[in-house]
């Protein structure tokens, strides 16, 4: 019976953690959206390595 409580705990820990990281995703997509539209992607990295040396624009 204890065996059956825990497989149940560790199904309910997998969604919740599943949940968790597709509002994230969410987040990050809604959130870099703006920067990406207007321009390719390889611009967005361009100017998003540009910002992590220090000579963002």
């Amino acid at each position: 019976m204890s065996a059956n409580l825990l497989r149940d705990n560790e199904g309910a820990l997998v969604i919740e953690y599943a949940l968790i990281l597709a509002l994230i995703s969410v987040g990050l997509v809604l959130g870099l959206q703006p920067l990406v539209i207007g321009s390719s992607f390889s611009t967005f990295i361009t100017r998003f390595a540009a910002c992590l040396t220090g000579t963002c624009v």
